[in-house]
């Protein structure tokens, strides 16, 4: 089989990694498989040597038709037995392909309740009927987009993210040497949290939180706070915990290859987002037995279940009561909280389970009849 992956970009994120991951497992099966970037500035790369075209689409529509037609000389030369279309510009520059070649069979998956505004949505409802079929991450996810108008009930399935249950897993001795490298005492409590500083994953929400908590008689001084991610919210962000006073104990970390050790060398992972998908990084965390707590946005609580805790958006009195709630907790009630989480995970979203429900869907592209 030859799979083709089609994504607006390979930047720092959560669509990106799971994209790469996929396409590694993919071409594990025996399976050719090659990349298409629209953009330029590849970070994230699958672990296998698979071929990566960027397009560098610019922002005009002479750049348009000229990928589209880059893109159909990769299609003729590679003939995909399915093309399968990764977030929202990839979504419909893969439609909008189908139209000027010959494509037995397109998947386009989203990775979001919300991909953005109602002209978005509009230009996926316009162009759904030229995807063999759609998905999205989760049944929240899902219900969003027929709820908006993007797709229709029987032209998109959930398809969960898939966790490599292996590279996300605990080990104290990753953890020891994690707290050494950035240089957090054992006696300081570690709560994390991972994500693009956008509005999407509303850190003002995590950062009023954790102002009342470096500010509680019994946590003021034991607790630190790092954010791994970058974004374009970075210097107001930065401003913010200035401003609350919480600039001491707030470290952000940039773009990191290293969050499985940076999960298991924290106490406590937050997510605080005023919208998601998925969740990845909440489903990382509990595959390392980490504590989770979340706002209840998206699919996240399909994620969590009752093995974290999850809190309304936007409100960072019951975050911050939350994360107390966690701290509270007995070492054995965090452990079995711990291995509760990393047993739904495995149960639920290991990649080998995601590998091979992806497969039974390319399995129904008409070459593979």
């Amino acid at each position: 089989m030859r799979v083709l992956y089609i994504i607006t970009g390979l930047g720092m994120g959560g669509a990106e990694i799971q994209t790469c991951l996929i396409a590694d497992r993919i071409t594990d099966a025996g399976n050719n498989v090659v990349i298409i970037s629209l953009t330029g500035k590849t970070v994230v790369k699958p672990n296998n040597d698979i071929p990566i075209v960027e397009l560098n689409i610019r922002k005009n529509i002479f750049s348009l038709f000229y990928s589209l037609f880059k893109a159909r000389a990769i299609i003729k030369k590679f003939k995909p037995t399915v093309i399968h279309s990764h977030m929202f510009h990839a979504n419909i520059f893969s439609r909008l392909l189908r139209i000027i070649t010959n494509i037995p069979y397109l998947i386009c998956t989203a990775h979001n309740t919300n991909e953005g505004n109602k002209i978005r949505m509009l230009a996926y409802r316009w162009t759904d009927k030229l995807a063999s079929i759609s998905t999205n991450v989760s049944d929240e996810a899902v219900d969003a987009f027929i709820r908006k108008g993007a797709s229709f009930p029987n032209r998109i399935i959930n398809v969960l993210n898939g966790i490599d249950t292996e590279k996300f897993k605990y080990t104290k001795l990753a953890r020891i040497n994690k707290r050494q490298e950035i240089k957090i005492p054992d006696n300081k409590i570690m709560l994390l949290s991972v994500g693009r500083l956008t509005e999407a994953k509303d850190y003002p929400n995590l950062f009023k939180a954790y102002s009342l908590l470096a500010n509680n008689e019994t946590y003021a001084g034991r607790t630190r706070l790092y954010i791994v991610g970058t974004g374009h919210l970075e210097d107001s962000l930065k401003l913010m915990t200035k401003q609350l006073d919480i600039s001491d104990s707030v470290f952000f970390l940039g773009v990191r290859n290293d969050i499985p050790e940076l999960m298991c060398a924290s106490d406590l992972f937050v997510l605080s987002s005023e919208w998601e998908g998925f969740g990845l990084v909440a489903a990382e965390a509990m595959a390392c037995q980490r504590v989770v707590v979340a706002t209840d946005s998206g699919g996240v609580k399909e994620v969590i279940g009752n093995c974290g805790f999850l809190v309304p958006v936007k409100d960072h009195f019951a975050l911050y009561d939350s994360i107390l709630k966690v701290l509270n907790l007995s070492t054995i009630e965090k452990m079995e909280l711990g291995a509760s989480a990393r047993n739904r995970i495995i149960n639920s979203n290991s990649i080998e389970t995601i590998t091979k429900i992806w497969i039974d869907l390319y399995n129904n592209s008409p070459l593979q009849r």
